[in-house]
């Protein structure tokens, strides 16, 4: 392993693209700090101290909008929105392009018509950005964290606009920038290093948590517990992020004068957990929503009853029994949140996986599956297979969604501990290192030097000399 790292710094154009990624990802830390001017921090510091504490539906949509797109709402800087209207603006338009024709076949036309929906994605970025960053400055205005003067002033909310739309443009574009000269996957490692930097926290709560001699705190059997859970669900997650499903393919023989070409046998791999990380992404996001909604009808409801001088009727009673069934851990949303995970599993293999081009591609090579017909038993065939495999896939992501939950719930973990266990963010990390490992992997072998995943750790090049 030493012997890996050295040779990646031995190749001068992979030991560039590593230390450009750090410099702009340096950089994406930077403006982490900067905050918006015309803000009261102490106002904002206490506002989510006290989210966080409460554990509201507000909090979590925070946290999660925090975690999942590498900004900074809870401080309010200049990439308070981070890549989250890139992300959204991208999966539109890829959605957009299974139902739209005309953009399918803009996508089908190569380089030039990836460019276009690209230049159309990044204006679509820019409209999501000034959307959202309206609606989050003005939750911070009826919230008490804008000094009054600045409230009242037109050319500062012109100009804390413009600095939120202005840092997502930046993001996008440091993210293109590593796709370009670095190493590559720009946004998905920008949002890593943003879920990373939590790391060093959740580590001061568990020594401060950390009291042997007493009962409700951790002792050492928790912090045994805490790291072997850390390493088995890790261990888990890589395991199941590169799992195949392998199917035999048999490429037809082709008989020219007296020369037979083809023959060959490969192998079509279709991925366990195909949709990755975005049905998690999905119902995580759509299960906040319910909260926020029968918080606000309990108050409704708290509050007429009291005109009325009464303890409430059956409506009421509902609402109460809802609000807290469907409160963060609480089994009725564990459950309901698993099966949305089960729904947007197969809901995103209905979009990014069509067995009838497969079919139609591997016949067009001349390739098929030994013992069926090319076409529609080949056709069928995959879409069994590719159901099998998502059902083990939405259960994998499932066991991860549900994991932190019943952590914090069951053992009083806090959640900023609790989500190393499990969770979208860690199956973010877990996905962007396999993939910056595999794009390390794949420059040391082009240069015969041995790599992370494979070889025997030589620490130069490995050539085979002429025999005899």
């Amino acid at each position: 392993m030493f012997n890996t790292f050295i040779n990646v710094f031995k190749i001068a154009e992979l030991r560039n693209k590593i230390l450009f990624t750090i410099a702009m990802l340096a950089v994406f830390r930077l403006g982490h700090w900067i905050p918006i001017p015309g803000l009261d921090q102490a106002a904002i510091e206490r506002f989510f101290n006290a989210q966080q504490d409460s554990g509201s539906a507000a909090a979590r949509l925070t946290q999660f909008v925090t975690l999942f797109s590498g900004g900074a709402l809870s401080r309010s800087t200049i990439f308070g929105l981070g890549v989250m209207p890139y992300i959204s603006a991208g999966i539109i338009f890829q959605l957009l392009g299974t139902a739209l024709p005309a953009l399918k076949k803009m996508q089908e036309e190569g380089p030039t018509g990836r460019q276009k929906i690209q230049e159309w994605t990044r204006y679509g970025t820019v409209v999501l950005a000034v959307v959202q960053g309206f609606g989050w400055l003005k939750y911070m205005t009826s919230s008490g964290m804008v000094y009054h003067d600045a409230m009242a002033n037109p050319v500062w909310w012109a100009m804390a606009l413009a600095t939120l739309v202005a840092g997502t443009v930046f993001l996008m574009w440091i993210g293109e920038q590593i796709d370009r000269f670095g190493i590559g996957n720009g946004v998905s490692m920008i949002i890593m290093a943003g879920i990373l930097t939590g790391m060093p926290g959740a580590v001061q709560t568990v020594i401060s948590d950390f009291d042997p001699g007493q009962a409700d705190k951790l002792g050492w059997a928790g912090v045994l517990m805490l790291i072997a859970g850390f390493f088995v669900v890790v261990g888990g997650a890589v395991l199941m992020t590169v799992a195949q499903r392998r199917i035999p393919i048999q490429q037809a023989k082709h008989t020219r004068g007296r020369r037979v070409f083809g023959g060959q046998r490969s192998y079509l791999p279709l991925r366990i957990n195909h949709g990755g990380v975005m049905p998690v992404v999905f119902a995580s996001s759509l299960m906040i929503f319910p909260s926020v909604i029968l918080t606000g009808l309990e108050e409704v409801a708290t509050a007429r009853a009291n005109a009325a001088g009464t303890t409430g009727g059956w409506w009421e009673a509902t609402i109460r029994w809802f609000s807290i069934n469907l409160q963060h851990g609480e089994l009725p949303y564990v459950l309901i949140e698993v099966a949305m995970i089960f729904f947007f599993s197969y809901f995103w293999i209905t979009v990014q996986f069509n067995p009838q081009d497969m079919s139609k591609q591997l016949k067009e090579a001349g390739s098929f599956i030994p013992g069926l017909r090319p076409g529609p038993r080949t056709e069928e065939y995959l879409e069994t297979v590719m159901t099998r495999v998502t059902f083990v896939g939405a259960a994998f992501l499932s066991v991860i969604a549900v994991l932190p939950m019943v952590v914090s719930k069951s053992l009083g973990i806090q959640p900023n501990v609790a989500q190393f266990l499990g969770g979208t963010g860690l199956l973010i990390v877990v996905s962007v290192c396999m993939d910056f490992l595999q794009r390390v992997e794949a420059n040391l072998l082009m240069r015969n030097y041995a790599g992370f995943l494979s070889g025997d750790g030589q620490s130069g090049p490995r050539f085979r000399g002429p025999r005899g």
